[in-house]
């Protein structure tokens, strides 16, 4: 019969993978630590490996999996404040970029680096990082449709905009500037009010 989970325990555990996901959204997979991670989680060894045998690969994936969830709400959130599809895709943008600014340019996509370190290195990370752009495309996808694009325009758009928004966001981190995005956005704005 497997051991049942406590409160205790489901806090821990989302503690562990909440830090990790931060840790590597600052600094990628290859650099964080599991000392890294007990100290930002204020949680031992034991407590890691308690909850992840498999060590970091393991707590990577489970935090890239938090990380596409809170990336999806926010996709979701972002995506609702505008009535018309084409708006709300800049909306989405231009949220992307006040967020970034408000970070000092650091917290940009939650997956970029990690994402980018797996290939080659770890089929687990890379298979749940693609899986989570994938998700994301889905995200924007549905949205379009509720706006009434049919789901085969809507799915290759969804894909579309996440893509741009992804470079935009890389591009605006680097020159420290919020015009990538809000420039993104324009554009795939117009994309989608031309393909409407």
């Amino acid at each position: 019969m497997p051991a049942t989970r406590t409160p205790s325990d489901v806090d821990t555990r989302t503690r562990i993978v909440t830090a990790a996901a931060g840790l590597m959204q600052r600094g990628g997979y290859q650099t964080m630590s599991l000392k890294q991670i007990g100290a930002e989680a204020s949680v031992s060894g034991g407590s890691i490996y308690h909850f992840f045998p498999g060590g970091k690969e393991d707590i990577a994936v489970a935090a890239v999996i938090h990380a596409d969830e809170e990336f999806a709400d926010f996709l979701r959130s972002s995506l609702a404040t505008r009535e018309d599809p084409a708006d709300a895709v800049e909306a989405c943008a231009e949220h992307l970029a006040r967020r970034l600014e408000e970070s000092d340019w650091v917290d940009g996509c939650p997956l970029t680096a990690t994402g980018l370190e797996s290939v080659g290195r770890s089929d687990a990370i890379r298979s749940a990082v693609a899986a989570a752009f994938e998700h994301w495309s889905t995200v924007v996808a549905d949205r379009l449709v509720e706006g009434g694009l049919d789901r085969s325009r809507a799915a290759t758009l969804g894909t579309t905009v996440v893509n741009s928004l992804e470079g935009a966001e890389v591009a605006a981190q680097m020159t420290c500037d919020a015009g990538p995005l809000l420039t993104s956005g324009r554009h795939l704005a117009e994309l989608v009010r031309a393909v409407s």
